[in-house]
């Protein structure tokens, strides 16, 4: 819903297509949450702080008792709007589990709790080009490849 509403704004306000993502971390054993959320959850009065959000989320799963392994998934939505109202959509998903402590200072956001599937290092210490091959965002847009190039 967020990709396709700045997508739109952005192809209204131009008069071209535009295309817009949103993307964020799903944490099973939280219903999905932070999701959509991702950022806010981050929030602060003088700015974000991802080790708050990231400490947060691992509280409540200790607090709730989450079972191991903390599903989660990193999801990207593409929006590409046309002028005339319509679009096309794209998810990526990388899933994998969160761990603790946090481990890395590459990346951003949730990436020092976050282990993909079949992986041995968080996002938070990967090679950010093998990150980056491997993202939500990279299935994303390999998607809007194929859906719009090839």
């Amino acid at each position: 819903g967020n990709a396709r509403i700045k997508a739109h704004a952005a192809a209204a306000a131009s008069g071209l297509p535009a295309l817009s993502d949103d993307s964020g971390i799903m944490v099973d054993a939280l219903d999905g949450a932070p999701g959509v959320f991702t950022a806010d959850w981050a929030e602060t009065p003088g700015g974000r702080d991802y080790p708050m959000a990231m400490t947060r989320v691992w509280t409540l799963l200790e607090q709730m008792g989450a079972p191991e392994p903390r599903i989660a998934h990193f999801c990207c939505t593409l929006c590409v709007a046309w002028p005339d109202g319509a679009d096309m959509l794209f998810e990526g998903r990388a899933s994998g589990r969160l761990v603790w402590p946090m481990r890395g200072a590459l990346g951003f956001g949730f990436d020092p709790i976050f282990l993909p599937d079949g992986e041995a290092e968080t996002f938070g210490e990967m090679d950010p080009a093998r990150k980056h091959a491997i993202t939500h965002r990279a299935a994303a847009f390999a998607k809007l490849k194929a859906g719009l190039l090839d």
